[in-house]
């Protein structure tokens, strides 16, 4: 398996698009991913009770199993707590699409990010899925303009392909996410779509998603609010002619490998670049007994306000990180805790058996300085391990949020 410089137009088979609609201002804001091939779908959403309607539109189209042909992705407006008017514009889109793309208009799926509350303007939907048709391509740009037309408050745009050998066949895995605040477990106010060339069915294609989001997006946060609109889906329309893949053995655990990869590298993206962050905080939890002690304890530290906040100021105040593997619900013996700080710039023991070393509070900060810093924590009791995935809490989060809307 090797990482390539690609988007989701990597895998064959597969155009997209992203465009400048007019639903806001300078900017691009509408992006499509196709395949002529019918593809199969799969797909996780949030777990908020307030679900957009886009997520009840995709989760329709998922759970009827039909082949898919493409996404339809818009951002300024979110089209949650929308009622019927939301649900229905969620129709007109897709069958806009369909006639743009000649494919059925249950084969489609849409998404929307963007603020709450406001009807999507589909004067500027419906002329916008046109002019996507026109754009779309299958080059890398085309995959990089569909990238920057679905970010909100992202600052950088987050691609990712890699390919790997299955069954003799180069198949290749890709994708493209956003999201940068209202994120937290359970998903986040992130929309991630990946594409593949692999052969499989549906049902191995979906117990795949549903497996690995549990240790890559369900295991990132940023500021604990989780949204109306988190969507996960999976294309994959056969187009490598690799043998199809329908269950365990060596060319699922393949595939599932080079998946895994994109996850995790999508996820880092996403917490790296945190509203107003300036670090991407990692961390690991080793020698836990289970993997769900393991889980608990690394999501409370990453998302610790307390925490998070002494990432930004570059401070190793350790007692917080016990704190909130304390007050998580998992148990553990504290007594045992040796705690690292880790970067780019070095490692540095912290805690050892519950205790603090004799540490050089200048190389803690040394450490703490860089911009992806790594918390790991070894519980001393078992085998099973987890990572999570967050970053600093600073000045800037406040003040993108405080006028987010204005």
């Amino acid at each position: 398996m090797q990482q390539m410089d690609g988007g989701v137009t990597a895998p064959q088979g597969f155009e997209a698009a992203g465009i400048m609609a007019g639903i806001k201002k300078d900017k691009k804001d509408m992006a499509v991913v196709f395949s002529q091939v019918p593809c199969q779908v799969a797909g996780v959403f949030t777990r908020n009770l307030v679900k957009a309607a886009p997520v009840l539109w995709n989760r329709q189209v998922v759970d009827s199993k039909v082949p898919c042909h493409a996404v339809v992705v818009n951002s300024g407006v979110a089209n949650a707590c929308t009622g019927k008017e939301g649900l229905d514009n969620c129709a007109k889109t897709a069958e806009e699409t369909a006639k743009a793309f000649g494919v059925p208009a249950g084969s489609v799926c849409v998404a929307s990010t963007g603020v709450i509350g406001p009807q999507l303007p589909m004067d500027k939907i419906v002329a916008g899925v046109h002019q996507l048709r026109e754009a779309a391509g299958s080059s890398r740009e085309n995959a990089r303009m569909a990238a920057e037309a679905i970010m909100t408050t992202d600052t950088v745009s987050k691609e990712v392909a890699v390919q790997t050998t299955i069954g003799g066949k180069t198949v290749t895995v890709a994708g493209m996410c956003k999201g940068s605040g209202m994120i937290h477990p359970d998903m986040c106010t992130m929309l991630c779509f990946l594409t593949t060339d692999a052969a499989i069915t549906q049902d191995a294609l979906q117990q795949i998603l549903s497996k690995d989001v549990e240790d890559t997006f369900n295991m990132i946060s940023v500021d604990g609010d989780t949204s109306t609109n988190d969507t996960v889906l999976v294309l994959a329309n056969g187009a490598s002619g690799c043998p199809e893949i329908t269950g365990p053995g060596p060319e699922y655990d393949a595939f599932y490998e080079a998946f895994h990869a994109v996850m995790v590298d999508l996820c880092k993206r996403i917490a790296g670049d945190g509203e107003g962050a300036t670090a991407l905080f990692e961390v690991q939890v080793i020698h836990a007994s289970s993997k769900e002690q393991a889980r608990t304890l690394s999501k409370s530290v990453v998302t610790s306000t307390l925490t998070k906040a002494a990432i930004y100021g570059h401070d190793a105040n350790w007692g917080r990180i016990l704190c909130a593997m304390g007050y998580s619900g998992a148990v553990f013996d504290p007594d045992k805790v040796d705690l690292y700080f880790e970067s780019a710039a070095g490692k540095l023991q912290i805690v050892a058996g519950g205790v603090a070393t004799d540490y050089s509070e200048e190389e803690a900060t040394r450490i703490l300085s860089e911009p992806a810093v790594t918390a790991l924590v070894d519980l001393k009791e078992g085998e099973a391990s987890a990572t999570a995935w967050g970053c600093d809490l600073t000045h800037e989060y406040v003040s993108i949020n405080a006028d987010y809307r204005s």
